[in-house]
């Protein structure tokens, strides 16, 4: 049985956390990797005041920005050749494949190679003269920031926000999810080897798992934390945009989705089948960006979803370390529960189950937090099972008349984060994709993601902007400098 390291990282220091125990559970097989002590309200305040000590360390405040960037890229050479272990760590973790979670150490590698490009690129402004004098527009990081993320996704999401961070200058302390720190942890430990490598601060980084209610909620409002990037649930979210917002400090906002994906008439209909089932079947449906709604011309509706509900039939389930699963488990039992209580709502508002509706039977099943791929039709886009995330694989299929009343359906949601569309008509699409209220539209794919292109949520998806080359500037403070070149002084004195 594999051993997975529990300590956690504070103000630099490995060390037992002294708050709760919190187990963490492998979803396919109920067995515990490992309890791992949180950390206590104490220690988030002495990880937030080593990390403001650690900024202003001339090591690293008088690092070039070059010399970051050197950091950054060793940072990714590490992550890169560690892929195999942070896919297995977590697969363990989370319950995702092992295909799945290796593309997420790559991404993850790839995000801080891709932030230390931009850093060596970045120049600051000299703007034009309006007087006697030289402006210049420059940039200085925050200090001090705080980053929470779900468990969905940590890998990644931990490097989308440590990488533009630590390039603009700041220290980090993160805060994974209860449910699955030990990924985050093995990350942590790559990235204070390359600090201890470049000799630069130790407390530039804390990993704090533990609760919101007691990790996350010291780490927004403690008042050294100068800015909060969250991804995770909209309630949550709204709470730390609450608390941000009296602190008078920026907070980025990664929330919740209920995203349409869209299938035309002229569609090539093998490509939309098959993106329209990774879209909301690869990571079992665990993906704020989901495609959990899908809207069919009628006049295919039937032949489409039919199709379509075979071939969910056929997506093999099972443990993420099988090469062959398409479907893992869910990320925990409870949430498991949640998702079967979502299709318990469905059936209760009159939906029909085409397919799914319960947990997989049999013994390699029985232990695991497993749930069938489930398409659902037969009800209303006002629906609560319509309306509301559910994150899991279950699928709400709806026939739509014509383009206005697409339009309006799809944007009948208080998400705004994604939407796909299926089409051979390219200009009707880039028409389309127009109307549509969302951050990001795929167009004929669905789920690529690259570092270099922002990505946003309107409305209640989020606020603010991650990835692309203006990351790095999110996690800075602009400032202007004036130098006066004129031999006169100033008129007023006189």
């Amino acid at each position: 049985m594999q051993q997975f390291p529990t300590d956690i990282l504070i103000a630099g220091q490995w060390r037992r956390g002294a708050g709760e125990p919190v187990d963490t559970v492998d979803p396919a097989t109920g067995r515990l990797l490992a309890t791992v002590h949180s950390a206590s309200a104490d220690e988030v305040a002495e990880a937030a005041e080593a990390a403001a000590e650690a900024v202003a360390d001339p090591a690293w405040r008088d690092l070039p920005a070059h010399d970051r960037a050197r950091l950054l890229h060793r940072i990714g050479e590490l992550t890169e050749q560690a892929a195999d272990e942070l896919s297995a760590v977590q697969t363990a973790d989370t319950g995702k494949t092992l295909t799945e979670t290796r593309a997420l150490a790559l991404s993850a590698a790839g995000t801080f190679r891709y932030m230390a490009a931009v850093l060596e690129t970045a120049e600051e402004t000299v703007t034009p003269s309006r007087g006697p004098y030289v402006t210049v527009s420059t940039h200085e990081p925050i200090g001090v920031v705080g980053a929470i993320n779900p468990w969905n996704s940590p890998v990644a999401s931990d490097a989308q926000k440590i990488a533009p961070a630590l390039a603009a200058g700041n220290a980090v302390i993160l805060k994974p999810a209860a449910w699955t720190p030990l990924v985050s942890l093995a990350l942590g430990r790559l990235i204070t080897q390359a600090l201890d490598e470049f000799r630069l601060p130790s407390a530039l980084l804390s990993v704090l798992p533990g609760s919101g209610r007691v990790v996350g909620d010291a780490l927004v409002r403690h008042p050294l934390v100068g800015r909060i990037g969250f991804t995770g649930g909209t309630e949550t979210g709204r709470s730390i945009a609450e608390i941000a917002a009296r602190k008078l400090i920026p907070a980025s906002l990664e929330l919740g989705g209920k995203s349409p994906t869209i299938v035309r008439a002229d569609a090539d209909i093998a490509q939309a089948l098959a993106g329209v089932l990774f879209g909301i079947f690869s990571s079992s449906g665990q993906s704020c960006i989901a495609g959990s709604r899908l809207f069919v011309a009628r006049e295919i509706y039937d032949s489409f979803v039919g199709e379509l509900v075979e071939r969910a039939r056929e997506l093999r389930v099972g443990p993420g370390t099988d090469p062959a699963t398409q479907v893992g488990p869910l990320v925990h039992h409870r949430h498991r529960d949640s998702v079967a209580a979502y299709v318990d709502l469905a059936r209760s508002e009159g939906a029909r189950v085409l397919c799914g509706g319960s947990a997989p039977e049999g013994q390699l099943y029985e232990h695991g937090a497993y749930y069938l791929p489930t398409v659902l039709d037969g009800l209303p886009n006002t629906s609560r099972t319509c309306q509301e995330e559910i994150f899991g694989p279950v699928l709400v299929a709806l026939p739509y008349d014509d383009e206005d009343d697409l339009v309006r359906q799809a944007n009948d949601s208080v998400y705004g984060l994604a939407c796909g569309i299926w089409t051979r008509d390219l200009r009707a699409a880039g028409a389309l994709a127009r109307r549509i209220e969302a951050g990001t539209v795929w167009i004929n794919t669905y789920k690529q993601f690259s570092a270099s292109t922002p990505f946003s949520g309107w409305k209640d998806s989020g606020l603010g902007t991650e990835k692309g080359r203006d990351a790095i500037r999110a996690y800075q403070r602009q400032k202007s400098l004036y130098w006066g070149i004129s031999d006169h002084p100033l008129p007023w004195a006189n």
